[in-house]
């Protein structure tokens, strides 16, 4: 009896792990193709101006619009996950991502991209609103900080991917090619996830009317650590998408002028965010997330400043090191978020993505006017800030209630 409850014991086990990895599998390629998709614009960007005669701050709209409407749609998205499933969810997003992305490069003019570019950042919103709560709802526990920094890897991967595409294709063909083949990449990464996930085991139905959403929303804004690491997201993601927004027209102008395909392939320092945001996560499950995030905003400042001289191996060795950072600070502070929040879960999730995103689409398009009137220097100046407000919300965040109490 003993043996035969130890072998049913065993199997049971190799099946959850053999479940874990296809899920935290699926996850990554669900990663590639939706922020392949949400980012190959961000390439574009000066051939975009070129072609249609528009200032960065107009064409970096082809980036913003897509975020921005991506956070609007998180929260209803998310609502609607609990009602009629995860899974269901994610595929139906992905899939209408790829399809929308496969039409944009016959835009026939920059305001028609730029419509495409929105309602593809409202089919993208369905993977990274319900993500992270699959993820907590499908593993769970010790495993659940390095699932999400597979996820995350997936989405650096994604998001390397969507711009080195499009930046080498630009050197031999138009834009439109040029998204066209990020298109078609996005679109077979949709296929490889849509038949790996599978089928949720740990999803309850919460069928909800938007009273109770609006409660479940209310009661993650109330808790104060939730509510201070929704700002970090705000600033910390909107620094990093301003960086990257105007590197290219930085590296392509004096005093660089590099061809748009040499430029591009500074995006492959997306790989310094790839292997962070997987053993980022990892090591907060170790040494603790605050020390793990205090590490890696530090590192981020130290890039930002790194990128200032005009240099190259100044700037290349900055936005490095920047990423490295930024990325390892998104993990840990998304798994922190899961653990922090009360009742729905999948609530605090789409709150956590919908300051992420809202901090890409309205920095990310601000700071073009830092950078028209004071160049690279301005825009430094302008993403310092943003981290600094960003350490004192994360100040905030290991601030913990009984704290507050016992100091009063």
């Amino acid at each position: 009896m003993t043996t035969t409850a130890s072998t049913i014991a065993q199997h049971t086990t190799g099946a959850d792990a053999a479940h874990d990895r296809r899920i935290t599998v699926a996850l990554f390629a669900a990663g590639l193709t939706t922020f392949a998709s949400m980012y190959n614009a961000q390439a574009l960007l000066p051939s975009l101006s070129a072609a249609f005669g528009a200032t960065p701050a107009r064409a970096a709209l082809a980036v913003s619009l897509t975020t921005g409407c991506l956070a609007l749609a998180i929260v209803p998205v998310s609502a609607l996950s609990s009602r009629i499933g995860r899974t269901r969810v994610m595929i139906g997003s992905a899939a209408a991502a790829a399809v929308i992305g496969l039409l944009i490069p016959f835009s026939p003019s920059l305001d028609a991209l730029l419509a495409g570019r929105a309602v593809q950042g409202i089919a993208l919103a369905g993977v990274p609103a319900v993500a992270m709560a699959y993820l907590a709802e499908e593993i769970g526990g010790e495993g659940l900080g390095a699932a999400m920094g597979v996820y995350v890897a997936g989405t650096t991967i994604g998001g390397l991917a969507g711009r080195l595409i499009p930046s080498f294709t630009l050197d031999v063909a138009s834009w439109r090619w040029a998204a066209a083949a990020v298109g078609v990449a996005a679109a077979a990464c949709t296929v490889w996830f849509v038949r790996l996930l599978p089928p949720s085991r740990g999803f309850v139905a919460r069928p909800a009317g938007v009273r109770t959403v609006l409660g479940d929303l209310g009661q993650q804004l109330r808790h104060r650590q939730l509510l201070a690491l929704f700002g970090l997201a705000f600033v910390l993601m909107g620094g990093f998408v301003s960086i990257y927004n105007f590197l290219g027209y930085r590296l392509t102008q004096h005093p660089f002028e590099l061809p748009a395909a040499v430029a591009g392939s500074v995006f492959l320092l997306y790989l310094a965010g790839t292997v962070t945001s997987a053993w980022g996560g990892r090591l907060a499950d170790r040494v603790g997330r605050q020390r793990m995030l205090t590490a890696s905003m530090a590192v981020m400042g130290v890039g930002l400043a790194l990128s200032l001289p005009d240099r190259l191996g100044c700037v290349v060795a900055g936005v490095l090191l920047y990423t490295a950072g930024f990325f390892a600070a998104h993990t840990v502070a998304s798994a922190w978020v899961g653990t922090l929040a009360r009742g729905n879960r999948g609530a605090a999730s789409s709150l956590y993505l919908f300051f992420y995103y809202l901090g890409s689409a309205v920095v990310g398009g601000l700071s073009g006017l830092a950078f028209a009137h004071a160049g690279w220097a301005g825009l430094v100046g302008a993403v310092g800030a943003l981290l600094a407000a960003g350490a004192i919300l994360f100040a905030v965040a290991t601030i913990r209630p009984g704290d507050v109490v016992r100091s009063s």
